[in-house]
């Protein structure tokens, strides 16, 4: 379990049977990235330490979800750096820390928690454009650009310049 000094950190928030499945690998971010938080999701009731992190003003939060679901103007493909991010300095970042957060469920469920969750419609949208084709094994995805989560935040940590943390993600 290499645990990695990192900037960035993530914030799972987990469908309701996704950490009692064998298969999960969300809290191998947390065996990896220092700071990780997980929170269960559900439809009508937020965790108040969710909103809390969500809040502080350390962080910058992304939620990653494909862009091609997300109005364009909240879709970022980069991390935004400083207050002037081409998008008329909408998500102020300057100084912040990255904060990624991840749906951890299954694809349909993923997209209920998005749609479903308006305490995320201020933050950016990060739509990862990964070329690469996921390698876990353990579930298997109809289509081949579907990653499990614990691939989609080596490929964030990539994005923030954490090399060392998704790379040890990855291994």
């Amino acid at each position: 379990r290499p645990m990695v000094p990192t900037r960035a950190g993530v914030c799972l928030i987990m469908c309701d049977t996704e950490p009692l499945k064998p298969s999960n690998t969300g809290w191998l971010i947390a065996d990896v990235v220092p700071d990780t938080a997980a929170f269960g999701w559900a439809r009508t009731e937020v965790d108040p330490a969710l909103l809390t992190l969500l809040a502080d003003p350390q962080w910058q939060p992304y939620v990653v979800f494909p862009g091609e679901f997300v109005a364009a103007a909240r879709v970022v493909t980069q991390l935004i750096e400083g207050n002037n991010s081409g998008r008329g300095g909408e998500y102020a970042a300057f100084g912040k820390r990255p904060l990624f957060i991840l749906l951890d469920a299954t694809w349909p469920e993923a997209r209920k928690m998005f749609r479903k969750s308006p305490y995320l419609d201020n933050f950016p949208v990060l739509s990862l454009q990964s070329e690469q084709i996921s390698r876990y094994k353990l579930r298997r995805s109809r289509r081949d650009d579907h990653f499990c989560t614990s691939e989609v935040a080596a490929l964030c940590l990539e994005l923030a310049d954490e090399t060392a943390a998704a790379q040890a993600l990855e291994a």
